[in-house]
């Protein structure tokens, strides 16, 4: 396998696209293209051009409206690790009220499986991969083999798609011990290239911890120095790593609150992106952590794209500091 000191980053977002029908208040919208595989990848080409984006996915043909990809596209993100199978793609239905949110799944796209990965991918190794499923379709094995090729690259796991259970299409969040071994062998598989991060919820989950400074410091007890993020809403989010003091990073005042949607996804990609770039150390990634932060307070203050800002705009909200206390 080729490898090769790039000058421009490049980072592959991995995980099912979906289609997205958003009700609010009991008012439905259009369906929208959803997923963290996307909401991550444009918000990251809005942020900074100075990096190759790709997206390994498997999308399901018979209800996926085509067009939808346009905006992708347009914004030069690599779709060519798409697989396409005829089947259903992945549908969720996300009843929003009181900044709470009911998410069911109505249909499913195939798991992905490591052999669909494009030759060209293989022989071009990211800095970073994000394993981003909605829905629990990457498995461990999968994980195994992308480490075995990908040995240098760093890998971020969005936490929510593999601890989620679906019943009846229901999605329900709770401790399960089968899924939180896997997670854990997942955990110690990557080791200190892991980036791995939740929400409040999830963290709380993973850890099986009731409260959120036991939550983190549950992770100080892996033998690797990989990063831990939760993200707390406006509460901002905290971030640990072995031998390190955690880090409280606040969240920033937004004009207003529109569409939550994505906001996780729009914080994890761009510290993502600040952090190959940095140096590694605590201040650099505090520095990153800040960025994605006030980065996802832009994200809620319009739907889907229109919410995305680009570095300039995302720094000039950090050189105000208003947090929101």
């Amino acid at each position: 396998m080729r490898s090769s000191k790039k000058d421009t980053p490049s980072i592959f977002f991995v995980g099912h696209f979906a289609i997205d029908t958003i009700i609010r208040f009991n008012e439905e919208h259009k369906p929208t293209l959803g997923g963290s595989v996307s909401f991550g990848s444009l918000s990251l080409r809005t942020y900074t051009k100075d990096v190759k984006i790709s997206i390994i996915s498997n999308l399901g043909s018979l209800n996926f409206d085509r067009s939808l990809l346009d905006i992708v596209k347009a914004n030069g993100i690599d779709l060519n690790g798409i697989k396409w199978s005829d089947t259903n793609n992945t549908n969720f239905v996300l009843d929003y009220f009181n900044h709470s949110r009911s998410l069911t799944l109505k249909s499913r796209s195939p798991d992905l499986k490591f052999e669909d990965i494009p030759n060209e991918y293989l022989n071009n190794p990211p800095n970073v991969i994000v394993l981003a499923p909605l829905c629990n379709e990457i498995s461990f094995e999968y994980i195994s083999k992308i480490m075995e090729s990908f040995p240098d690259a760093y890998i971020g796991i969005d936490l929510q798609g593999f601890i989620r259970k679906i019943e009846n299409g229901h999605v329900i969040i709770e401790r399960d011990e089968n899924i939180i071994d896997n997670m854990e062998k997942i955990i110690n598989l990557i080791g200190d290239k892991l980036i791995l991060k939740g929400s409040e919820e999830e963290m709380k989950i993973l850890s099986g911890e009731d409260d959120i400074y036991r939550a983190m410091n549950h992770f100080d007890y892996f033998d690797f120095k990989g990063i831990f993020i939760m993200t707390l809403g406006e509460a901002g989010s905290l971030i640990i790593k072995k031998q390190e003091k955690i880090l409280k990073i606040p969240a920033f005042q937004s004009s207003g609150v529109i569409d939550e949607t994505g906001a996780g996804d729009v914080y994890f990609a761009i510290f993502l992106y600040e952090f190959i770039i940095s140096d590694k150390s605590w201040t650099s990634i505090e520095k990153a952590a800040l960025l994605a932060s006030s980065a996802a307070s832009f994200n809620v203050e319009a739907t889907g794209p229109n919410g995305f800002q680009h570095k300039g705009h995302v720094q000039s909200r950090i050189d105000k500091k208003k947090y929101i206390t």
